[in-house]
């Protein structure tokens, strides 16, 4: 089922490089380009050709109406409208807890640096609709953006060819969060109209430009946002969707090839590795993830990702090589599931998210941990974090300084200038005495 690498007894082992799928967004960056400045020249049409060519309809109108949202939260199954509301719940407590607050420090007598938080004025959120459609993702980029304090908010999503619409799910979604800008249409002609705006009438208004788009997507969605940041904040630029198991002989090998199936039926190019020190776990897990993934409804997809080269088994003498490739690899999501796995996690460095024990499956943190499940991929979690409140927040500083205390370090500002080349500077500084 999945290909294993043996390290036990290798001295490199440490520095065993795992592979990972490509997703080439330079590759689609040519049609994704045209498909941008399209939407800048004709606007409302341009978007409207794009949804027909790539989702098989053409919508009367890009705004979902609001009688629309309503209903898609009015029909929603019981179990979902308490699944999104839960979700929400816990999703508002963990990021309210994020929030950062004023910093007031007198660096010295009378010299003041204060940093204050600003939320941007307007995000947009791209929620997925290809293989699957996510009633979570929504949740997961409204909340932090609201808990930030972020004023104004659009959705899009797109539509479904036999409704016009996005998926129910993700109305209910947006309705349950009070979401009431949601727009009928995906891929990179959605994030080029969040960009840079539709000045023609969109069900009767326009659609504003926003400051920062986040929201996971394909190829084309990804290619799209590398391209207009720099207009526009972006959260980050997504890849496949990745698992790693760090695991020992404690742990239940039915619980491990289940977590590990869970990530793989996302995508062909999904990932999903365990590490461990035990070859007997590894056996174990084999013989169950052949048992289980002719039973998955995503069993295609699923076959291909973890028979694929980014998807192993891969062996190693102790639990602190292993820490040392995950760190190596530093996977979208993490799972420790050994002996003392908190202490394990502790020595973590590397990870989007770190799910630390047997009760705490990806699964969880997909939809209602309280965590976010907007992750950095392809190994960026070594410089990136995941989607929180802070991405939606601008630090701002303030210096406020006294006459004495602009005195006591004038000649500290002009020495500096002097050295750099840059005389205006320090005069800048004098001139308040002369």
């Amino acid at each position: 089922m999945m290909q294993t690498t043996d390290l036990r007894g290798n001295p490199e082992a440490a520095s065993f490089a795992i592979p990972r799928a490509t997703m080439s967004v330079a590759s689609a960056s040519e049609a994704v380009a045209e498909i941008i400045a399209d939407v800048r020249t004709r606007g409302t049409e341009a978007v409207l050709d794009a949804t027909e060519r790539f989702d098989g309809i053409r919508p009367s109108a890009l705004r979902v109406p609001a009688e629309e949202l309503e209903r898609a939260w009015a029909e929603a199954p019981a179990a979902l409208c308490e699944a999104i509301q839960i979700s929400i719940e816990r999703v508002t407590a963990g990021h309210r807890a994020q929030l950062p607050t004023a910093v007031s420090t007198e660096v010295a007598a009378g010299a003041v640096v204060r940093q204050e938080y600003f939320p941007v004025r307007r995000v947009g959120l791209y929620a997925p609709g290809g293989l699957a459609a996510y009633a979570s993702s929504v949740i997961m980029n409204v909340v932090p953006a609201q808990v930030a304090g972020v004023e104004s908010l659009a959705v899009v999503s797109p539509p479904n060819r036999d409704t016009g619409l996005p998926a129910s799910s993700v109305l209910a979604a947006c309705a349950a969060l009070g979401v009431t800008e949601v727009y009928a249409m995906g891929g990179a002609q959605a994030i080029a109209a969040l960009a840079y705006g539709l000045p023609e009438s969109v069900a009767g208004a326009a659609l504003e430009s926003v400051d920062v788009i986040t929201g996971p997507g394909n190829v084309f969605v990804a290619s799209a946002k590398n391209l207009v940041r720099g207009d526009v904040g972006i959260d980050a630029v997504a890849g496949p969707t990745e698992i790693m198991v760090i695991a020992d002989a404690s742990a239940n090998p039915a619980t491990v090839a289940a977590d590990l199936l869970s990530q793989a039926e996302h995508d062909p190019n999904a990932a999903s590795v365990l590490v461990t020190d035990s070859g007997q776990l590894a056996a174990a897990v084999q013989t169950e993830l052949a048992a289980r993934v002719g039973a998955t409804q995503n069993e295609a997809r699923a076959r291909v990702a973890l028979g694929a080269d980014h998807s192993r088994i891969v062996l190693v003498d102790d639990l602190d090589t292993a820490l040392r490739i995950s760190d190596r690899y530093g996977a979208e999501h993490l799972e420790i599931m050994t002996l003392n796995s908190r202490e394990v996690a502790s020595r973590v460095r590397n990870a989007g998210a770190v799910f630390v024990g047997a009760w705490s499956p990806v699964s969880l943190g997909d939809y209602c941990a309280g965590s976010n499940h907007v992750l950095p991929t392809s190994g960026t979690s070594r410089f990136a974090a995941g989607l929180n409140t802070s991405t939606f927040l601008r630090p701002v500083q303030f210096i406020d300084y006294s006459e004495d205390a602009l005195r006591e370090v004038a000649p500290h500002a002009i020495a500096f200038a002097k050295a750099e080349g840059l005389p205006a500077h320090g005069e800048a500084v004098a001139a308040r005495f002369e």
